[in-house]
């Protein structure tokens, strides 16, 4: 059987995005990812006066230790590989290479690093330091509210639409990963601030149509990237005069412990996150060992003794 000849790469990179999108059911931020992972091989095969078609296991794994020497985490390493393997399938499925010359190529151990977690006093006081002169007192509050209380990622809380809120009955539909839904309840705080925000702040924008199906706003009516989200929750937590390594993921990951520590099931959080593995949330179990641990090291009369 003869390899189809790849006459412009930029065509099978977007083949390859339409079938991520298509049949993988990815999102475009995942697929963004591939792409940008997928950039970083090809501009190596560049300086490698290599072609995309003549890939071969050796390359991949100069690639690999390329990243190494970059100084690129394990982590991150591990997810490029990922990428790759799932573009290297790609290629072969399509005709593209004889063999798939990642099958063996195996990722970097990336290791399990706790996230960093907020208190419920730090996130009262992030609340706390929203400027009311800004306008955006009741969105703010808004937004924290949703990336706190119902564990959304940023990207979820970016695409929320008016639909997706069932106030009466306190719960939001969620579309998360692979364009999967979920529902997560919210509590009457959540409904309220929501309530005051929509009819409120919201109502009084020169809304465009494109954003109107949209909950969350910015000042010029249009939707809000996560960047900016981004930006809000730094400031915040500056203003709050909390110094950690802060992300509006940071308050997802908070909601998660915070509902551990209360006696929450962990499928129920499971569910609540929209993680496909339990495994996924099993984490939230080592950071409250690790939590549970640390308390006993401060407080126990045995340490306390040897102080």
């Amino acid at each position: 059987m003869t390899n189809r000849r790849i006459y412009s790469v930029n065509k099978v990179l977007s083949a390859y995005n339409a079938y991520l999108m298509m049949e993988k059911g990815l999102s475009a931020n995942t697929c963004e990812a591939y792409a940008d992972d997928i950039g970083k091989l090809l501009k190596y095969l560049q300086a490698e006066s290599k072609t995309l078609g003549s890939l071969d296991a050796a390359t991949l794994d100069s690639f690999v230790a390329d990243l190494y020497d970059l100084g690129i985490s394990p982590a991150t390493r591990s997810r490029i590989v990922s990428g790759i393997k799932s573009f290297c399938r790609f290629l072969r499925m399509e005709g593209y290479i004889d063999q798939d010359p990642a099958a063996l190529l195996e990722k970097p151990k990336a290791g399990r690093h706790l996230p960093q977690v907020l208190s419920v006093e730090e996130i009262d006081s992030m609340i706390a330091g929203i400027d009311p002169a800004s306008g955006r007192t009741v969105r703010d509050r808004a937004i924290i509210e949703m990336l706190y209380g119902c564990g959304l990622r940023v990207s979820e809380l970016t695409t929320l639409g008016l639909s997706d809120l069932y106030m009466d009955e306190r719960y939001v539909v969620v579309t998360g990963k692979g364009s999967k839904q979920r529902m997560v309840p919210m509590s009457g705080y959540t409904v309220e601030v929501l309530h005051e925000y929509i009819y409120g702040e919201r109502s009084r924008l020169d809304i465009k149509p494109e954003a109107a199906s949209i909950v969350f706003l910015n000042r010029r009516g249009r939707g809000m990237t996560r960047v900016r989200v981004f930006q809000i929750i730094k400031d915040l937590c500056a203003a709050a005069g909390i110094n950690k390594p802060i992300s509006p993921h940071t308050l997802r990951h908070s909601f998660a412990t915070h509902l551990l520590e209360g006696g929450a099931n962990l499928r129920a959080i499971q569910q609540m996150l929209g993680h496909d593995s339990i495994s996924t949330t099993e984490i939230y179990l080592h950071m409250d060992t690790s939590r549970l641990r640390e308390e006993i090291l401060a407080h126990h009369p045995r340490n306390m003794r040897r102080r």
